[in-house]
Parts: C-alpha cells; structure tokens; sequence
C-alpha cells in the first residue's frame, strides 16, 4: 500500500508520512512510569489520537505494562443518564476494547458488567480486574469532552481519584495510570449541573500532573516526515527550505503541516514529477486558504460564536493591538482552548499565519462591505496593477491609495486614526491580491509601532510597511528597520507607506526614493506620504 500524507483520524506509520514524535513520547513515558494520572488537552486535529496510538504500540512491547485504550465518541447520551447505565456501558467499552487481543479478560469484565449498579461496584470491578491482569494496567480514554459537562462522569473521576489516593497508601489497587485526552483541560472543568444554576468550577482531577509537552512539530521533526517521504516515494526536495517554510506558516500546527504537504503532493506535483520546486509552497498555502475543511470551519464557528472573543481577536489581526496574554482571563484562556491564540513575547498571537490569514480574510470582508469603505472600489480595479509579466506593481498600488486618500478622505485626515489607516490599505490592497496571492500580517512593536505586510504574489515577495509619522529621527531608524526586514527576506526592494497627519499639505501626495546600505547591499525603499 503505498503511502500519503494523513489529515483525517489517527496516522499509522505503515499507511501515512508521519513525523518522528519518539522524542515526545518519551516524555510521556516518563510521567507513565511514575503511575501518573494526566490530561492532554489540546486543540482538535493537534495530534493527541495519534499520540496515544503511537503510545499504546510502544508500551504494548513492555510486558510490564497492559493497555486499555477507549473512546467516548459515538457513545450516544443514553449512558450519562443514570449511573446503573453508565457504569455498565463502561465496563463493555472495556471489554470490547480487549475482546481481539485478550479475550479471557474480556470475557470477565462481560460478567462483571452484570452484577454493577453503582460507582462502588465499579471500583470494587476495576480493582479485580487490574489484580486479575497481574500487570501496570494503563487507562487511556479518547474524547472525554462528549461526557465532560455531565456530573456522572464527574462522579467516575471522582472515585477514580479516590481509588488513586487509596492505592498510593496501600489500600487498593486501581489503574496504574490514566491518561485522559480532548480539547478542555478536565482538572478545570466548568460544569452546569441545572439549568437554573450557575456555573461552578469542580475539581475531581486535582491529582493530575501537569502535562507540559510540546505537541507542536518543530524545524527538525517535520524534516523527519519529509525524510519519511522522500524514502518511500523517492521524491527530491529541499529539505532545509521546506521544513523552515512549513514552520514558518503554520507553527506546527500538525494538521496544518500535514495539510500543505498533502496538497503539494496531490494537487500540485504532476503525475510521474519527482521533485518539489521551492514555490510550491506558497502555491499550497494559497489553495488551503481557498479550502473549506472541518478545521477552518471550527476554527471561524468558535470566534463567530463568542462577541467578545471576536472583538478581542479582531484588535489583534485588523487593528494590530498589543494585548497581554493572560492565560487565566477567561477570553484568552477560551481563545487558547481552540488554538486560536498563544503567548508570545507576554503579548497574545494567533497560533500561526495560517489561522491569521484565514481570520483576516473572514473579519475583512464584513470590513469591505461597510459603507463606509463603498468608493475604494472606484479606486482598486485589480487589472490596474498587475504588469504583462503578471506581477504586482506595488509601487502603483500605493500611488493609487495615495490619490484614494487625497480625494475621499481629505477633510477627515486629522480624525483619522492609525488603525483606520491599516484597515483602509487593507481594505484597498485585498482585492487586488485576492485569487493569486496572499498578505501575512507583521506587527512590530517598540516606540514607533510598524504595521508590515508580507505579499506573495506570482511567486514574487514584497514587503509593504505601514506606520504613522511621527518625526524625522523616528523616520530614519524606520527606514533601517526595514532594511533589516528586506535582508532578512533576501529582498533589495521595499515599499513604506506614512501616514502623515501633520498640517502640511506640501507632505501628503508625497512620494520619494530612498537607497539605505545594510552589510554593505544596497536596498532600496520607495516612499509614500498619506
């Protein structure tokens, strides 16, 4: 069979390109080991089933060990009524889960499931089972987030905990460790028990360890899937490039990574073509934010779904806003819980540029249909700016906002606001670029905040940075700072966009060439005054 890149459930070495995550579960080993009981809560499509497979064929080698690895999916309401139901229901799920590898032990969770009504007898079946095993019986349950608001399942981990204090003092014995996996962290659980009643915090998995690893895929383990390509289809690519590019737009996001690859493999490389070029990448990242999956979907629901976690996000993608990430304020913690947002540098990001531009996009085209924004379409016919070699000419795109400014917004120059600035040229500038080519956000912070838009398009890169005047000296470190950002991209054009509301009408309609040298290459920036 031959392999492919996997999107869709749990990857299996034999059947899909997979990174090397052993380094990853060897840390989970660890906490195993020690008879931890810990919950991997991470966003959906990160990884967390594959993980637990991968972990379960590892441990399944160790005969010191014995694996129980269930699922709540699919389970149907029924079982969350009533604790007779639920405490049966999860013996069977056991016992189908064993029934092709350990029949006998099957078979006695199958009459154990008859003679239990309550949380006690089910502990009172799990200590049986666990000493009929005669081994460290490891627990793994898969979705727990279809029974987490529910208070049977609270109760279930409540006597698990009991069970777990009992044996740590040598009066039971009970799962040598237990490891819960989904979206929500179960030692935080909100839960509403009545419709008329508040929502409380409960902590019946205050035992767990924290689960601190990384799941993302860095540079160097998604060089491991690409070897694990080019050895089984013997397809030639450059290793380094794209490995640093993948990372680049999706921050190892697993199922982003996956996703490129398997659109560069399937819906850009030719029938019998063995070699990746270099711009396929930005070819691929171009078709997924043009794709309509499962993930995009939940990812646009959750922020849709919420007002205030829409306004906070869209201060940070639209408005270029620093706001601190603090993880307990419940906005960022539920922005993090979707994988939305994560920490960095204090300050609160989207999790990759991926996610950025596919929220970008939906947040700007309710921003375009304002009417506030109606004339730019007088101003931004795409044809305008694109040369007969079918590249971008940046330099007109600015002089033509430039001139959309003069005429629509001269007497609002000074209420003007930098923000409304940005979402103007972005306004202006998507359309142009929409269908071809794409735009990542940058924002930098310091004194002088700089707003810079990375533009791909026809293969080409340019950099557009925007910022508004704020003195001369400012000025000229900006032009420096750009600089560095063009080397940086290996670039030796750049494109600065000022908004200058100074009461000088001599500046606005301004345009000037500028050569600066960094290490000795010139770069050259070419300037416009709004």
């Amino acid at each position: 069979m031959e392999k492919e890149f996997n999107v869709t459930g749990t990857c299996i070495p034999e059947m899909h390109y997979m990174v090397d995550i052993s380094n990853k579960l060897d840390k989970v080993f660890k906490l195993i080991e020690k008879g931890k009981y810990f919950v991997i809560n991470r966003p959906r499509q990160y990884g967390k089933t594959t993980t637990l497979y991968m972990l379960e064929r590892t441990l399944n080698k160790n005969e010191e060990y014995f694996v129980i690895s269930i699922s709540f999916e699919g389970v149907g309401d029924l079982i969350f009524e009533k604790e007779q139901s639920f405490v049966k229901a999860f013996l069977e799920i056991m016992a189908d889960s064993l029934y092709f590898q350990h029949e006998t032990l099957s078979a006695f969770l199958e009459e154990e499931k008859r003679n239990v009504i309550n949380f006690k007898d089910l502990s009172r079946a799990i200590t049986k089972f666990v000493m009929k095993s005669n081994k460290k019986v490891i627990l793994m349950i898969d979705e727990v987030d279809k029974s987490s608001n529910n208070q049977l399942f609270l109760s279930f981990l409540g006597m698990l905990r009991n069970k777990y204090l009992l044996r740590n003092v040598g009066k039971d014995k009970t799962f040598h460790s237990v490891i819960l996996a989904g979206v929500h962290d179960v030692k935080s659980l909100k839960l509403k028990i009545r419709s008329d009643e508040d929502h409380k915090y409960n902590s019946p998995w205050n035992i767990a360890s924290d689960f601190d690893v990384d799941m993302s895929f860095s540079k160097k383990e998604i060089g491991t899937m690409l070897d694990d390509y080019m050895e089984s289809k013997g397809v030639e690519l450059n290793k380094e490039y794209f490995s640093d590019k993948l990372y680049f737009y999706t921050s190892g996001y697993p199922f982003l990574v996956s996703k490129l690859c398997k659109i560069i493999d399937e819906k850009i490389m030719k029938e019998g073509q063995l070699k990746w070029e270099k711009e396929y990448i930005d070819m691929a990242v171009k078709r997924l934010l043009n794709d309509d999956n499962t993930n995009f979907q939940s990812l646009i629901k959750n922020i849709e779904n919420n007002n205030e976690l829409y306004d906070f996000i869209r201060k940070i993608v639209l408005d270029g806003e620093d706001m601190t990430y603090v993880k307990s304020d419940e906005i960022v913690s539920l922005g993090t819980l979707h994988g939305i947002l994560k920490e960095k540098g204090g300050n609160c990001k989207v999790n990759n540029k991926i996610y950025e531009q596919l929220i970008y996009n939906h947040m700007m085209i309710k921003v375009i249909r304002n009417k506030e924004y109606a004339e730019i379409s007088k101003y931004n016919y795409k044809s305008n700016f694109i040369s007969e070699d079918g590249n971008l000419d940046v330099k007109k795109v600015l002089i033509k906002f430039q001139k959309f400014m003069k005429h629509e917004y001269s007497e609002k120059r000074e209420a003007l606001l930098e923000a409304d600035g940005r979402l103007l040229f972005l306004a202006f500038i998507s359309p142009i670029i929409n269908g071809i080519g794409f735009a990542f956000k940058e924002v930098q912070g310091g004194e002088e905040k700089r707003f810079d838009i990375v533009i791909t398009y026809n293969k080409k890169m340019y950099i557009v940075e925007l910022k508004v005047w704020h003195g001369e000296e400012y000025h000229e470190k900006g032009l420096v700072q750009l600089g560095e950002y063009l080397k940086q991209y290996s670039l030796d054009t750049g494109y600065l966009l000022i908004f200058d509301f100074r009461k000088l009408k001599a500046e606005a309609g301004k345009v000037n060439q500028t050569d600066i040298e960094v290490d000795s290459r010139k770069k050259s920036i070419f300037e416009v005054y709004c």
